[in-house]
């Protein structure tokens, strides 16, 4: 933000003076308009990456992001821990079926999101106000754009997709209708998750953890209101989840507003700005059709797992869940370093910006190690929570168990992805993280199966991913890291 001062005359003030520093201000006060002195105020408390200590605001930027990831898995968890206790078994199937198909849709929309944070990030870091609110406005419509319409295909597409999961027919009724219900509100999680790679690229994490604080709640009250004393089953959950999505997507856009009073949607500025939606999908879009197909990809583990029964697919459903917890740190730090690495190579900080990733690597690991081990400790009365059934919790149990020790992979995959995509750099990442979490994991699947069947090949397919994958990328990384930091510069 530029002050433009009237230098005072040397008549009235000697220079150096008490008085001159007096009038200085006093006219830089004048010249502030009240929509910037909002600006400021609201972005007063964010973090800027390109100073300070860097471990201190690793943790402190990282940490309304995990606790967001918690409250995000939570909100995605109470659906499951509703029909689980007090409707039954096959509809907490027909949740965890759904479940997959959801991930699907909300890993793509985080993808673009950071496509957006990127956007916004080199702009905030670079200083460019002009640049800094046109980007946002751009990037919230054109996510107003896709979700409207993805909204709408997902809706007309919903049997096709729960038979694509190959749902038993005991379950599939419940799954249509939960799945609808789910993607009529589509295009609210779909703005949320831009809006809040927007707010996160600005140095503010914490809204949008307290925006899910307030939408998780609203959603559990609204789970029991209607499963509990309206007994709408699988329906009451879904729009008990549209609803509160809602709700995020308002406290989401006042925040914004509170940032750039300039913020609105701009449906004009979509043709004229088409390099920021050029940016945008650039490189949003390899990370979302990345975290997209693995999901897709996980709809052809879930035949595997179709064919060992109802009881399989709850329990695998409720290890999952958990898994999202235990994980959330790693996909948190990786979030983190995407905007860390954002801001600092605009400023010129490259040494910055490498010794970020080495501090926020081992933040990841030590994090996901000790919450891990909790997981591992507590498993029974964990997956207890959402199904009492003693086969259900059997397996539940033996896939978190087989899973959490083999944690520290997913953790240096998530941190190298997330410094890949803060350069910009999502194509390659991509390419790699689909040949190992969705080639070799299927190929291993197809042979091992076959060899012989088990529940154990499906537990295990899922460290064997990450970790090829982790090496892959982090290799990657290592070989091209120069070609990050113009003319081999180290400052």
């Amino acid at each position: 933000m530029k002050f433009h001062a009237i230098p005072p005359r040397r008549r009235f003030a000697p220079r150096g003076s008490k008085m001159m520093e007096n009038m200085v201000y006093f006219t830089k006060s004048i010249r502030l308009s009240n929509h910037e002195k909002r600006e400021e105020a609201a972005l007063r408390g964010n973090i800027d990456f390109t100073r300070g200590g860097i471990t201190g605001q690793l943790i402190l930027f990282s940490i309304p992001i995990i606790l967001g990831e918690l409250f995000q898995n939570l909100y995605n968890s109470v659906d499951s821990l509703v029909v689980g206790n007090f409707v039954g078994s096959h509809a907490l199937a027909a949740v965890s079926v759904c479940s997959t198909l959801s991930n699907l849709l909300i890993g793509f929309f985080t993808g673009m999101s950071i496509g957006a944070s990127v956007v916004v990030s080199r702009a905030f870091g670079g200083g460019n106000h002009e640049e800094l609110s046109s980007s946002i406005r751009v990037s919230f419509t054109f996510s107003v754009v896709l979700g409207m319409g993805l909204s709408v295909l997902g809706i007309l597409l919903t049997p096709q997709l729960v038979r694509l999961s190959a749902a038993p027919p005991e379950v599939y009724a419940e799954a249509v209708v939960y799945l609808r219900i789910y993607l009529a509100g589509l295009m609210f999680t779909v703005i949320y998750n831009i809006g809040a790679g927007i707010l996160r690229a600005v140095g503010d994490s914490r809204h949008p953890f307290l925006i899910l604080l307030v939408s998780c709640c609203i959603n559990i009250v609204l789970d029991l209101l209607f499963v509990v004393r309206l007994p709408l089953g699988v329906a009451g959950v879904g729009i008990a989840t549209v609803i509160s999505q809602c709700v995020s997507v308002l406290l989401v856009c006042r925040r914004i507003f509170r940032y750039d009073r300039s913020f609105r949607l701009a449906f004009g500025e979509l043709a004229r700005r088409r390099g920021i939606i050029a940016d945008v999908t650039g490189i949003g879009m390899p990370s979302g059709l990345q975290s997209a197909l693995i999901s897709f990809s996980n709809l052809f583990v879930w035949r595997y797992i179709g064919g060992f029964g109802p009881a399989a697919m709850a329990g695998v459903g409720v290890a999952q869940r958990l898994d999202k917890f235990v994980s959330m740190p790693c996909k948190s730090f990786g979030l983190t370093i995407t905007t860390f690495v954002s801001q600092n190579p605009g400023a010129g900080n490259h040494a910055r910006a490498r010794r970020g990733i080495q501090s926020c690597l081992l933040l990841g690991l030590g994090v996901t190690w000790g919450l891990g081990f909790l997981v591992y400790r507590f498993a029974v009365p964990c997956v207890s929570l959402f199904n009492s059934d003693p086969q259900v919790v059997e397996i539940g149990v033996a896939m978190m168990r087989t899973i959490v020790p083999l944690y520290f992979f997913l953790s240096i995959r998530e941190v190298y992805l997330g410094v890949l995509r803060g350069y910009g750099n999502t194509r390659i990442p991509m390419l790699l993280s689909l040949i190992g979490m969705v080639g070799l994991r299927q190929v291993f699947l197809a042979v091992s199966m076959r060899l012989r069947p088990s529940l154990f090949n499906i537990y295990i397919c899922y460290p064997l991913a990450w970790g090829t994958t982790a090496a892959m990328i982090a290799a990657y990384y290592l070989l091209t890291r120069r070609r990050y930091e113009p003319d081999g510069q180290n400052v």
